[in-house]
């Protein structure tokens, strides 16, 4: 980048983005390297999507249960792997990995193997996926950015993954009728290389501004036992011993069951009105992309003043309440519009309400409970609900009940989780005065 461009992008960019001159090519490429991991993810989402569909919903217990134990086996591994490779082996290693499986599945699609029969593989193989290609991204982001920067341009990065995540479903929706599921995953696989690229670059300016190597280093939250748990029991212990982190966990488990009783039925319901594959990953592209663009409207405009102008124990019902509403008006109304709109204003109120408010629920718990019990909530108790979640829906399934009794069914956790929401923010509050 020539002096006379960096100045003129500087004055541009520093009215919206608080941003030091010698900071600009470090935002630069950490804007590009998000963009193009989350664009990288919401491309194939819709294929994951399509690939529940195939599988069936009498199959979504056993994929969801061969995630959480994936994950349960695979993170442990990744710290070991993480505590004893430098950055500059680790990063490229993981997205040179993910990138070669990507070649294997365009590999397998064009030798004539059909989606259905590498379908449970590339369903637990995303969810592996979104887990290690984020939380990488970030922890390299506190290795590059000192706290004050990280303050102040993390905002911004941000912005990069949210306008990844809308650009990835764009793709998708005006791609797969010409390209097709593997030319898909040949564009994942191009984005992800790019951001191989953007890491290498962000190395090279951190060397050349602070004089020091850091690809030589590794990830700081890999190395700080603050930022991981010890151990998984430690956590569990944690949030048993405490009724605050418990109804944290019982709030989260009543969100993610819920999220799988709609999961289902759209695996259900979706196929009897669209035979069309492709035309199936074009509704779940262009529903991923409108949920992306009502979150990042509503965190851009509201998130905020709603935050600061309400207080916690309305925010953290309001999304329970929707459920509550929405669930009961698709009992009566069964229809697809209404359940792609309810999962919409769902999904987009978790990303931009729900989640950011649930995340300050943590700032009054001490430290050493924060990262050894929410490590646990996050993963355990959030995968293991989704296992619960569509396990209960199998045995409706099994019974004959319909997708109306289902939605019925539904109502009670709705309550209950309105219920835990208001007693949390009660909590919460009290705490904080203490």
């Amino acid at each position: 980048m020539t002096e006379s461009l960096k100045q003129f992008l500087h004055r541009f960019i520093s009215r919206v983005v608080p941003v030091e001159r010698e900071e600009l090519p470090a935002l630069i490429w950490s804007f590009v390297y998000f963009f193009c991991v989350l664009a990288a993810y919401y491309i194939l989402r819709p294929v994951r999507d399509e690939m529940g569909v195939l599988s069936g919903a009498h199959n979504l217990p056993w994929l969801f249960s061969v995630v959480f134990v994936t994950m349960l086996a695979v993170i442990p591994i990744f710290g070991w792997v993480a505590g004893h490779f430098t950055i500059r082996r680790l990063l490229p290693t993981v997205y040179a990995f993910f990138i070669l499986n990507l070649l294997i599945f365009f590999v397998a699609l064009q030798s004539g193997i059909g989606l259905q029969s590498f379908g449970p593989i590339f369903f637990v193989w995303l969810s592996v996926f979104n887990l290690f290609v984020v939380s990488v991204f970030w922890s390299f982001m506190a290795d590059v950015f000192p706290t004050g920067a990280a303050r102040r341009l993390f905002g911004c990065i941000s912005a990069g993954g949210s306008l990844g995540a809308m650009t990835g479903p764009f793709i998708t929706a005006m791609a797969v009728k010409g390209v097709g599921v593997s030319g898909l995953l040949l564009v994942s696989a191009v984005f992800l290389l790019i951001a191989v690229g953007c890491m290498l670059a962000l190395l090279k300016w951190y060397h050349s501004h602070h004089g020091v190597d850091l690809g030589n280093r590794h990830l700081s939250s890999i190395k700080n036992p603050e930022a991981i748990s010890p151990g998984l029991w430690i956590g569990v212990l944690r949030i048993v011993r405490s009724p605050y982190l418990k109804g944290i966990a019982l709030y989260l488990m009543c969100y993610s069951i819920l999220s799988t009783f709609l999961y289902s039925q759209q695996t259900i319901l979706i196929p009897q009105v669209m035979p069309s594959s492709e035309d199936r990953m074009q509704l779940f592209a262009s529903v991923d992309l409108g949920i992306n663009v009502l979150a990042f409207t509503l965190q851009f405009f509201a998130t905020g003043w709603l935050l600061t102008r309400f207080g916690v124990v309305i925010m953290l019902a309001v999304m329970p309440m929707v459920s509550f509403v929405g669930f009961g008006v698709f009992g009566l109304v069964t229809v697809l519009p209404v359940l792609i709109g309810f999962g919409v204003l769902r999904r987009a109120g978790e990303f931009s309400i729900t989640k950011p408010t649930r995340e300050t629920l943590f700032t009054v718990v001490p430290r050493e409970e924060k990262y050894q019990a929410k490590n646990v909530i996050d993963t355990v108790v959030h995968r293991g609900a989704d296992m619960t979640g569509t396990g209960i829906v199998s045995i409706f399934h099994g019974w004959g009940m319909s997708l109306s009794a289902m939605s019925f069914a539904a109502l009670p956790i709705a309550g209950l989780w309105v219920a835990i929401g208001i007693w949390l923010g009660r909590r919460h509050e009290a705490i904080r005065q203490q």
